[in-house]
């Protein structure tokens, strides 16, 4: 397998990097129009904690983590590794000798949609990661891949240089282009939420702040009482 290693990819701003990493993947993916989201089967390897970086990626061949060390030298200081295979694996490629190299970087994080393992070391040091699968399986170092091109996880394109926001609830992606909105419109979700918080604290329903009574209504849902819906007590 051929491969390529692409040096000095263009990178999201450092200050629209950190306003990203002050919101929540929910927050950021709803504030972009419901997308970026890399799916439901990435979970994080530790609890309570929120990133985000500037993706380095790497494709790799299943059970091979050659490309790995290869992107090793590519990684930077609030970078986020992102990880995947050219087919499906579940295999432990990331583990804690590799978050060593890669903190001592700078490296915030890895995201893959493979296997990662020594999780426990990984909490212990502080390494943070998200993965699709949790496996002691070994790897070999025998097939060239590549470094900082595009690749896709759940769907969805990750770019080098993109935005990487991940927490308890999953990772979402940010094209690097469009960070400063997301961050934007992020900040106008959260006040938006903040204000209808306020309101649900003061007793008022959901179905009068969003005039869900009408959509009701307009869908033909009936109020009964018990007694009309069973006829009890005729």
């Amino acid at each position: 397998m051929p491969g390529i290693i692409v040096t000095n990819p263009p990178k999201a701003e450092a200050k629209d990097v950190e306003a990203l990493a002050g919101y929540g993947v929910a927050t950021v993916h709803e504030a972009m129009g419901r997308t970026g989201l890399l799916g439901h089967h990435l979970r994080p390897n530790q609890q309570d904690t929120r990133v985000a970086g500037t993706a380095v990626t790497v494709l790799s061949w299943p059970g091979d983590n050659l490309m790995i060390h290869a992107a090793v030298e590519q990684c930077g200081e609030g970078d986020i590794l992102v990880v995947t295979t050219t087919s499906p694996s579940t295999d432990g490629m990331f583990g804690e000798l590799f978050a060593t190299a890669l903190k001592r970087r700078g490296v915030r994080g890895i995201v893959t949609n493979a296997g990662i393992r020594d999780t426990v070391e990984l909490r212990e040091m502080g390494f943070h990661a998200w993965s699709a699968a949790v496996s002691a399986q070994g790897t070999v170092k025998a097939t060239g891949g590549s470094v900082n091109v595009p690749v896709v996880i759940g769907g969805e394109t990750i770019r080098p240089g993109d935005v990487i926001v991940a927490d308890d609830d999953g990772v979402v992606v940010v094209p690097r282009e469009r960070a400063q909105e997301a961050a934007e419109k992020s900040q106008a979700r959260e006040d938006k939420e903040a204000a209808t918080r306020a309101a649900f604290i003061e007793g008022q329903l959901g179905l009068d702040r969003y005039g869900l009574r009408e959509t009701l209504q307009k869908l033909g849902v009936e109020y009964r009482t018990y007694e009309e819906h069973t006829g009890a007590g005729s």
